[in-house]
């Protein structure tokens, strides 16, 4: 690999919903980039578990990130940790997908607390970590449903399409901070969001791994450029009847 492929070595990370799916394969590239990562889950159990499984180095730190104060607690404990704290990888996320008619008040506020609040809470306590050496970066996790509104996606497209606002917002506020804040757009990724099996429609859909080459892509530009979002689809989706 390529230096030019990859953070700077010296850099510590923090991802949550680092536990499986797309946050997992983040955090395992960044390990393998050499990166010093820390992965947040919803407990202490499933980090650990991770944890476990990226190898040895690695911080696991639970955290309901539906809650401010878990947020900053999460940040906080991961930049103790790590020594400091140059990378925020906001993956973490939820789906419920009903008509609204049927979606219930507890899951439209875990959906926009969750992928809205956390990421706004989570990127707020990076803050003074991330400008402090100058060169810091939050890489929000978003989706094309941030753009193309669905059938039954009415909390999730809600709490995307506020994601890709929050993200362009907060990109002008901190870019002299010594901050850079991105955002990639999967379509369709193979895995396990959503109560969908990981091998449904894996033989079109991306896959996990190409969600994380996006982050190490948007981490390895020079300090002088910013790319500010990368919308990553399936090369053939599968073609509607």
């Amino acid at each position: 690999m390529s230096s030019r492929r990859a953070p700077r070595l010296d850099a510590a990370a923090l991802v949550t919903g680092g536990t499986r799916g797309i946050g997992f394969a983040i955090a395992k590239r960044l390990a393998e980039a050499g990166v010093r990562v820390a992965v947040g889950g919803r407990t202490e159990e499933t980090a650990s578990a991770a944890a476990r499984r990226l190898g040895a180095g690695i911080a696991p730190i639970g955290a309901d990130l539906r809650k401010a104060s878990e947020c900053r607690r999460l940040v906080e404990e991961a930049a103790r940790r790590l020594g400091g704290l140059d990378i925020l990888v906001n993956n973490a996320g939820v789906g419920v997908f009903k008509p609204i008619g049927e979606l219930d008040e507890a899951e439209w506020r875990t959906q926009i607390d969750l992928n809205l609040g956390g990421v706004f809470f989570c990127s707020q306590a990076a803050l003074p970590f991330l400008s402090a050496g100058g060169d810091g970066h939050i890489v929000n996790i978003g989706s094309l449903a941030g753009r193309h509104a669905f059938a039954r996606g009415t909390a999730y497209n809600a709490s995307k399409f506020g994601l890709v606002g929050l993200t362009e917002a907060m990109m002008l506020d901190v870019r002299y901070q010594g901050v850079r804040v991105s955002t990639v757009m999967p379509g369709s990724v193979a895995t396990e969001f959503g109560g969908r099996a990981e091998s449904e429609g894996a033989e079109w859909r991306l896959a996990a791994e190409d969600c994380a080459e996006a982050v190490l892509h948007l981490l390895a530009y020079p300090r002088r450029a910013h790319a500010s979002r990368i919308e990553l689809r399936p090369s053939q989706p599968r073609r509607r009847p």
